[in-house]
C-alpha cells in the first residue's frame, strides 16, 4: 500500500512515530527481526521522497504480548528441582513455545537437558521445570513463543538468571588449636532462609540446625557434612577438620537415571586413618528396609553385580540388566579395627526409567477406530538417549515422538529407547469389547448377594459404566447386589472407556428365583351361591419359577383338586366350608383361605314365598288406609260444626280416638253417636275443666284460603281442638257432640 503525503513535515512525523514504535518494541521485547530493521530503513527513504511505504508487519504492543517472569534471579541446590515461573499475554494463536539459553534453540532438543526439562502446557503459563540440577545448568534462561502472524516470534527479556550451587563445609580454625568453626556455605543465597542438618562420620547430629557449628576438642579422625532442611538427599561432601586422613565416604553422583535392561555404575571415594578390614555395597529399598547383605551375595542381584576398585580409595558398583525393582538408594560401608562407617548419610539414588505410553491428544473417535497422538514417557531421561522408536502389533513403525496414527480394536502399541528395542514400554491396547461375569454363577435366589464384574484388557486403564435396559445405573468395574430382589431381574450390560475409545459388552440376563408370594383367591360367580349351580375357585401367586397350585378343604387331608382353577359343578349344601389354595415351587410355598356358603333350593323358595306374602299384605293394608282417608275427607266436607256458644259448662275430661274400638265415657252416648253416623273421624279432641265460658284456641289451620275479612272462610282444617267449660257437660250434650265430626270446622 502506497500513501502520498502532501507535506514533508507530515512524512517526517509519521516516520518518527513509526521509528519510536520500532525502538519501543526492541527495547521491551528484544526483537531481532531483519524485516523490522528493513522497514525502518524504508521509512527513512520514503520520508526524503515524500512517499511512505507501509509494510504489512505485525506491530507488537507490550500490553498484548508481554512476558512476565516471577523472578529474574534464582539460586538452587545441585541435584534439586527448580521451577522458573512465567506468564505471557497472547491475543493471537500461539503456534510454539520454547525456552532457550545462549547456544541452543530449545532445551527439549538439547542433549545436556535430555529428559530433565518440562514446559507448562497451560494456555497463559510458560513455566519451566528443570530436574536433577547440575552446576553446568547455571545460565540465563529466556522464553520465546511464535504466533500465526508473519514474523510473529517474540522473546521475553531480560530472562531469568539461574545459579546452581553445591553446599560445602568450610573449616575455620582459631588461634587456639583445639577450636574449629564449621560453616555450611554455598555460592549464592538459598531461598526461604533454610535451617541446616549436620552429620559427623556419616551420622546425623540432632539439635544442630545453624549454618555455623563451633567445635571444641575436635578429633582429626572425624569428618563433617551438612545439608539444607528439606534437601537431606543433597548433602555436601564430607571434609576433615585437619588433613585428609579422617574417616569419610563421598559419592560421585547423588542421583542416577538409567533405563531398564541397561547397565549402570555407582561410584564413591572413601578413606580411613586406620587400615580397612572389610567393605561392601548395600541398598536402602523403597520399602524403607535396609538390605544388610553384601549385594554381590544377594540372590536378587546374583550374576548381575560387580564391585571394582578403580583407584586407591575408590570403589564402583556395576549393575547389569537393570530391572525396575533395582530402583533404590545405594550405600558403601567399610570397617576398621575400631571404626565402622554407618549409613545415616544419604548415598546414591538410582532410578530405573520405566517407559510409558501416554495418550497426549485424541483426534477423533469412531465406532470402528480411534485417531490419537501418543507420547513415549519416562520418569527420567538417561543422558545421550533422546530418541524413541515405536512398535504396533510387535512391528516397527517409526522413530518419532510423539506418534500419531489410527488405532483399531485389538491394536497393541509400545515404545523403546533407540538402540534398546528389546526393552519396550508396557503396551497400550486399543479397547476390545468387555466381558461380563456373574458371581455366584449358580441359580440366583432372592435375598442373596450377587456380583457383576466387567472385564477388559485395557491400557490406559478403562472406566466402567453399568446399564440396565439402556438406563445408566452405576459406575465402576463391579456392580454388587447386597440383597438382590425380584425387581432386579432384567438385561444388563457394561461399557469400558479410555483415551482410545469406548466399547460395550453383550447383554447378560439376570433371573432372580423366589418363593411364591401370598396367593390371591377368588370365587365366581361372586353373588350368592345356590344349590345346583356351577362355581369356579381361582388362585394366583407371583413366583419364579411358576408355582403349582393345590386346593384343600379344611378338616380334610386329601387334596380336592390341583391347578390354578377349582371348578365345582352341581354344587350342594354339603360343599359349604373353608377352602384354601397352596402355591408351591422349588423355592417354597404359601397358601390363602376363602369361605364358601351354599344356599339350598327349598330354603330359597320359602324365603321367596315369605317375601311375597309380606309384600302383598303391605299393598292391601296401604289400600285400606287410603280408602278410609278418602271417606273421612268426604264426611268432613259435608258437616258443619254446631254453634257451641249455648252449650253448658262441663267438668269432665274426655279423649276421643279416631278408631271405633276406643270407647268414650258412656256406652249409651257412644251407641247413639254410632246410630247417627257410622264413620266418625276424630282428629284428637280434648275437654278440660274451666270456670269461664267456652272458648276455642289452639286452632291450627293447615291450608287457609281467605278472600277478605267479610267473606266466608271455607274448608279450614284443624288438627287439634281443645274445649274448656266451667260446668260439667250434660249427658244429652255429650251424646249430641259425640256424633259430631271434628276434622273440619266451617265458620263465618
Amino acid at each position: 500500500m502506497i500513501i502520498c503525503l502532501p507535506h514533508p513535515e507530515t512524512a517526517c512525523l509519521v516516520m518518527s512515530n513509526f521509528q519510536n514504535q520500532i525502538t519501543k518494541l526492541n527495547r521491551h521485547h528484544d526483537l531481532n527481526h531483519r524485516e523490522t530493521r528493513g522497514a525502518a530503513m524504508s521509512l527513512t527513504a520514503a520520508a526524503s521522497g515524500f512517499v511512505l511505504f507501509l509494510l504489512s508487519l505485525p506491530v507488537m504492543r507490550s500490553q498484548d504480548y508481554g512476558v512476565t517472569y516471577t523472578s529474574t534471579q534464582i539460586c538452587a541446590l545441585k541435584g534439586s528441582t527448580v521451577e522458573i515461573g512465567c506468564f505471557f499475554k497472547d491475543r493471537v494463536k500461539v503456534l510454539k513455545k520454547a525456552w532457550f539459553t545462549e547456544g541452543n534453540d530449545d532445551l527439549k532438543t538439547d542433549s545436556a537437558y535430555g529428559g530433565r526439562v518440562t514446559y507448562d502446557s497451560s494456555q497463559k503459563s510458560c513455566a519451566l521445570t528443570i530436574r536433577e540440577l547440575r552446576e553446568s545448568d547455571s545460565a540465563v534462561y529466556k522464553f520465546r513463543f511464535e504466533t500465526n502472524q508473519e514474523g510473529g516470534s517474540y522473546t521475553g527479556s531480560p530472562g531469568v538468571t539461574l545459579t546452581v550451587t553445591a553446599l560445602q563445609v568450610h573449616v575455620g580454625t582459631s588461634s587456639y588449636y583445639r577450636w574449629a568453626e564449621l560453616t555450611c556455605q554455598s555460592s549464592c543465597r538459598l531461598p526461604n532462609h533454610p535451617s541446616f542438618i549436620w552429620y559427623k562420620n556419616g551420622q546425623k547430629i540432632y539439635g544442630q540446625t545453624n549454618m555455623y557449628w563451633y567445635l571444641y576438642k575436635w578429633n582429626y579422625l572425624d569428618s563433617y557434612s551438612c545439608a539444607a532442611s528439606g534437601h537431606e538427599a543433597l548433602p555436601s561432601p564430607s571434609v576433615c577438620v585437619r588433613g585428609h586422613s579422617c574417616n569419610r565416604v563421598n559419592y560421585s553422583n547423588r542421583n542416577i537415571c538409567a533405563f531398564k535392561g541397561s547397565s549402570v555404575d555407582i561410584s564413591c571415594t572413601y578413606n580411613s586413618y586406620y587400615q580397612i578390614q572389610s567393605k561392601s555395597w548395600f541398598c536402602f529399598e523403597h520399602g524403607y528396609t535396609w538390605t544388610s547383605k553384601d549385594l554381590s551375595k544377594d540372590s536378587q542381584y546374583e550374576g548381575r553385580v560387580e564391585v571394582t576398585d578403580t583407584m586407591i580409595g575408590g570403589s564402583t558398583l556395576r549393575i547389569r540388566d537393570l530391572r525396575e525393582s533395582d530402583s533404590a538408594e545405594y550405600h558403601f560401608k567399610f570397617k576398621t579395627r575400631t571404626f565402622e562407617w554407618k549409613n545415616s548419610l544419604p548415598g546414591t539414588t538410582l532410578t530405573v526409567a520405566a517407559l510409558q505410553v501416554k495418550v497426549s491428544r485424541i483426534i477423533s473417535v469412531h465406532q470402528s477406530h480411534t485417531e490419537a497422538e501418543l507420547t513415549c514417557f519416562s520418569s527420567c531421561r538417561p543422558d545421550g538417549h533422546l530418541s524413541f522408536v515405536w512398535f504396533k502389533n510387535n512391528q516397527f513403525i517409526l522413530e518419532n515422538n510423539p506418534y500419531q496414527d489410527r488405532f483399531n480394536p485389538g491394536d497393541i502399541i509400545s515404545c523403546a529407547f533407540k538402540g534398546y528395542e528389546n526393552d519396550r514400554s508396557a503396551p497400550v491396547y486399543a479397547l476390545k469389547p468387555p466381558s461380563v461375569s456373574v458371581s455366584p454363577s449358580a441359580e440366583i435366589v432372592e435375598g442373596s448377594s450377587v456380583t457383576l464384574t466387567c472385564s477388559s484388557d485395557a491400557n490406559p486403564a478403562a472406566n466402567y459404566t453399568w446399564y440396565k435396559e439402556q438406563k445408566l445405573i452405576r459406575r465402576g468395574q463391579q456392580f454388587i447386589f447386597e440383597s438382590i430382589q425380584s425387581s432386579d431381574s432384567g438385561e444388563y450390560y457394561c461399557t469400558t472407556e479410555n483415551e482410545l475409545g469406548k466399547r460395550s459388552s453383550e447383554y447378560i440376563s439376570i433371573n432372580v428365583k423366589y418363593a411364591p408370594k401370598l396367593p390371591s383367591v377368588s370365587v365366581s360367580p361372586s353373588a350368592e351361591i345356590v344349590e345346583g349351580s356351577s362355581v369356579t375357585l381361582t388362585c394366583s401367586s407371583d413366583a419364579n419359577p411358576a408355582a403349582n397350585y393345590t386346593w384343600y378343604k379344611e378338616d380334610e387331608d386329601s387334596p380336592k383338586a390341583s391347578g390354578q382353577n377349582f371348578i365345582i359343578t352341581d354344587i350342594r349344601p354339603e360343599h359349604s366350608g373353608s377352602y384354601y389354595c397352596e402355591a408351591q415351587n422349588t423355592r417354597g410355598r404359601h397358601n390363602s383361605t376363602l369361605q364358601l356358603t351354599v344356599v339350598s333350593s327349598s330354603r330359597k323358595s320359602a324365603a321367596f314365598a315369605s317375601i311375597t306374602v309380606v309384600f302383598l299384605a303391605f299393598i292391601i293394608l296401604s289400600g285400606i288406609i287410603l280408602i278410609r282417608r278418602k271417606r273421612c275427607f268426604k264426611a268432613n266436607s259435608s258437616i258443619e260444626r254446631p254453634d257451641n256458644r249455648a252449650e253448658g259448662n262441663t267438668n269432665d275430661y274426655y279423649t276421643l280416638s279416631a278408631w271405633p274400638e276406643h270407647h268414650g265415657p258412656s256406652a249409651a252416648a257412644q251407641s247413639t253417636a254410632a246410630e247417627q253416623q257410622d264413620d266418625v273421624c276424630y282428629a284428637s279432641v280434648s275437654f278440660f275443666k274451666k270456670q269461664e265460658e267456652p272458648d276455642y284456641y289452639n286452632i291450627i289451620p293447615t291450608q287457609p284460603k281467605r278472600q277478605n275479612e267479610d267473606e266466608e272462610v271455607e274448608d279450614v282444617e284443624y288438627t287439634h281442638i281443645r274445649f274448656s267449660s266451667t260446668q260439667r257437660l250434660r249427658h244429652h250434650q255429650t251424646v249430641e257432640y259425640s256424633s259430631a265430626v271434628y276434622g273440619t270446622v266451617n265458620r263465618k
